[in-house]
């Protein structure tokens, strides 16, 4: 795949590459037309709430190095939306002002499918233009399986993710064991892990612990991972 969709160079989005960054975070949360406007609120306000809270800012800012994020929201083929681009957090203004990015960026009109692996090409290209940092994360949160365009393996096999770990945010409400799925399909790389949420209102939570858990040592996601009360997975 050519790498078309981000050429400008990091200055001129705001990002410069970070000799001393720890961790290019890319989030990428699902609005496709299963996630209704009462849905799109709750994760909306639970992503701003988690990285308003004082321990998910400890985690960014307290380690010498800092982090590097982007944001965007995915749901039918060709339909990526990059609500935030690549942003070093080197203060807490930086941080707030993803924030109110964050809330207030309008739910989607058009309701659309489920493009998981045209979402995962979108992020290959995203984290080949990330700052320099110690690690590559993807952070995919999403309620269903792929159901248009270019399936996940598919999108593994054509694109290049070697040095990126793929995490997952399962929300269980819609479809039977997509946990299962995520753990099977979506997920890859050092320490990759599915968090889990029963259903959307507990979204806000599990990005919450999600964030944590990326945030901190890598080496966490090797040995547990929560399923919402389903038993110890190993990745």
């Amino acid at each position: 795949m050519l790498r078309l969709t981000l050429t400008l160079p990091l200055a001129l989005l705001g990002c410069p590459a970070a000799a001393d960054c720890r961790l290019a975070l890319a989030l990428a949360v699902d609005v496709s037309r299963s996630i209704d406007v009462e849905d799109y609120a709750i994760q909306t306000e639970g992503l701003a709430r988690a990285l308003e809270a004082p321990d998910i800012r400890k985690a960014i800012f307290g380690p010498e190095d800092d982090v590097a994020l982007a944001i965007f929201y995915w749901s039918g083929k060709g339909y990526q939306d990059l609500v935030q681009p690549w942003v070093l957090l080197e203060t807490e203004a930086d941080l707030d002002a993803v924030i109110e990015r964050v809330r207030l960026t309008p739910r989607p009109a058009a309701p659309l499918a489920t493009a998981l692996g045209d979402a995962l090409r979108y992020a290959a290209d995203l984290l080949y233009d990330a700052p320099d940092c110690g690690r590559r994360v993807l952070d995919v949160a999403g309620d269903g399986r792929n159901n248009e365009g270019i399936s996940v393996t598919r999108a593994y096999e054509r694109e290049d993710f070697s040095g990126i770990t793929v995490n997952a945010l399962a929300v269980g409400e819609h479809e039977a064991d997509l946990l299962g799925y995520f753990s099977s399909e979506l997920i890859r790389g050092p320490g990759a892990f599915v968090e889990y949420a029963p259903e959307q209102k507990d979204y806000p939570r599990a990005i919450h612990r999600k964030l944590l858990r990326e945030l901190a040592n890598p080496l966490i996601g090797r040995l547990e991972s929560t399923t919402g009360g389903k038993g110890p997975r190993i990745f």
